[in-house]
């Protein structure tokens, strides 16, 4: 019989044992749902009817969802690489139809997560497919609430994960927040996906710096400079957010500069009236 674990309702992380709140949603970047804490199961997502969406995102990048959402309703990508797939960021669900898709895709090689909003089931699915390394930054290494030998902690700035594949600690967001660049990208040109460490916006030319989404705190000025500067000298033309068709498609490299100078005027109570 399948062990069940709980999965909180509101953000869709899973834990290893029951519990009376949910630490990600009690912290100021997310919330308790209005009617209060809530929990599910993965049994029970698929007794009422939750099923997963697998479509492409971009050249090479396959998005993984959920229908209706669980959490926060981000999508999960698939990074098809010559090296073996990365799955980057996670989702609160995990079934056979899923599993079957993906490995017809080429399976998942590794696990990379942007930060603790998106752990989801990320033990389900590194087991699913033969227990792959997951890699969390350290400085975020409390939030994890089931802990498994998967999980491999970096720190530092920068860490290699693959051929012309690097993880980039932008610290925006949460203290480990992380980005992925992906060198071999469309052709050469290399992709960045950002998560939400980055906010791909509605008008997607632009991107976009929070500290809490749902509460609306803005990111510290100081924090949003050394994203820049950490990523300033990496190329890349798309930048892929956290929620389905949320894509800068082109003049990503250029979308970061310019939009973390509006951010800037901004937050410097300097905006400049049109």
């Amino acid at each position: 019989m399948e062990r069940t674990f709980p999965i909180c309702r509101a953000c869709g992380v899973q834990y290893a044992t029951p519990r009376l709140d949910c630490p990600i949603c009690t912290d100021e970047r997310q919330f308790i749902g209005w009617d209060g804490q809530r929990w599910t199961t993965l049994p029970e997502l698929r007794a009422q009817g939750y099923h997963g969406r697998v479509e492409p995102e971009g050249d090479g990048v396959i998005g993984l969802g959920v229908d209706p959402k669980v959490g926060i309703g981000q999508r999960a990508l698939l990074v098809r690489t010559p090296g073996g797939n990365v799955l980057w960021d996670c989702v609160g669900y995990l079934d056979t139809d899923i599993v079957t898709a993906v490995r017809a895709l080429g399976g998942i090689h590794m696990i990379a997560i942007s930060h603790p909003h998106f752990y989801g089931t990320m033990i389900e699915w590194s087991r699913a497919f033969g227990g792959v390394p997951i890699y969390l930054h350290r400085a975020d290494a409390r939030w994890v609430g089931r802990p498994d030998e998967a999980v491999v902690f970096w720190s530092g700035d920068t860490r290699v994960i693959g051929d012309a594949l690097t993880l980039v600690n932008a610290g925006v967001h949460f203290a480990g927040g992380t980005v992925l660049h992906w060198g071999g990208a469309d052709s050469g040109q290399g992709a960045l996906l950002s998560g939400d460490i980055l906010q791909v916006v509605m008008d997607r030319r632009w991107v976009s710096f929070m500290y809490s989404y749902p509460n609306y705190i803005p990111e510290r000025p100081a924090a949003v400079r050394r994203a820049v500067q950490l990523l300033e000298p990496l190329g890349f033309e798309t930048i892929y957010g956290a929620f389905w068709n949320a894509v800068v498609r082109i003049d990503g490299h250029a979308a970061i500069r310019r939009s973390a100078d509006r951010y800037l005027r901004f937050a410097a109570d300097r905006p400049t009236e049109s």
